[in-house]
């Protein structure tokens, strides 16, 4: 019996088929990063895959990512890399936790309170409802009132009244900036971007000001580990650009 020519090729492009299916196949992986006593969770360590994706663990130190079974994890705090360890070689059915060569006491504490933030915010939105609602309710008056009867339910104070309605808008437009500023000024800390990026003032002072993100920008993050990653790319890059103009001023 002979074997058609074709059999070696398809054997062969089925194992290639194969083998790249499972380099494709995402793997979910979880577990908790300490300090170097084992003891104590680790907030804020970025947990990275070789092919790209990330995440960053939370307050306990827990985290979790899924990552292709042909990458490699590694971990990351205050731009010092670990290892990177092969996906294939963890096992599948337990906690894949680690522990990093730094102190408890080492730790820098970052004390961030978003139940704060929410409160104000809904408080600020409840004071301020009706400038908020402005035009909004005028109209869904209007809607509300179609068909009753020509004119009837709409506020002809609000639709003659230009002068008044451009001024409550100009409010209106400045709570909502007010807002946003504050959402930037809560996730854009000192005490976040000097964990990350290392920066101590002044230098750490000038980068809030000149790399201060929108709140556009940070609401168009997926996830906290992009976000942070903004933070570390522009961070490094802003401490060689900060050490040759401070060396160029010491030889002036």
């Amino acid at each position: 019996m002979k074997i058609p020519k074709l059999l070696p090729a398809c054997l062969l492009i089925s194992a290639l088929i194969f083998f790249n299916q499972i380099l494709i196949a995402q793997v979910q992986i979880n577990g908790t990063v300490y300090d170097r006593s084992q003891r104590y969770p680790m907030p804020g360590v970025s947990v990275i895959g070789t092919s790209g994706g990330g995440t960053i663990t939370d307050s306990l130190g827990n985290y979790s990512i899924k990552l292709r079974a042909g990458d490699s994890i590694y971990f990351s705090y205050l731009n010092k890399p670990t290892d990177k360890y092969p996906v294939k070689d963890i096992p599948a059915d337990q906690p894949f936790d680690i522990s990093l060569e730094v102190a408890v006491e080492a730790l820098q504490t970052v004390v961030v309170n978003p139940k704060i933030y929410r409160q104000d915010s809904l408080e600020n939105r409840i004071e301020y409802e009706k400038i908020f609602n402005f035009g909004k309710d005028y109209v869904t008056s209007m809607k509300s009132n179609r068909g009753r009867g020509m004119g009837v339910g709409i506020d002809f104070d609000m639709l003659f009244d230009g002068k008044k309605n451009r001024r409550i808008m100009a409010f209106q437009k400045r709570l909502e900036q007010e807002e946003k500023d504050k959402y930037v000024e809560h996730r854009f800390t000192k005490a976040l971007v000097k964990r990350i990026t290392g920066l101590e003032p002044p230098a750490l002072d000038t980068f809030m000001v000149q790399y201060r993100p929108s709140y556009e920008f940070i609401q168009s993050c997926e996830t906290d580990y992009e976000y942070y990653k903004f933070i570390a790319d522009w961070g490094k890059d802003f401490k060689e650009i900060w050490k040759q103009e401070h060396e160029a001023i010491k030889k002036d």
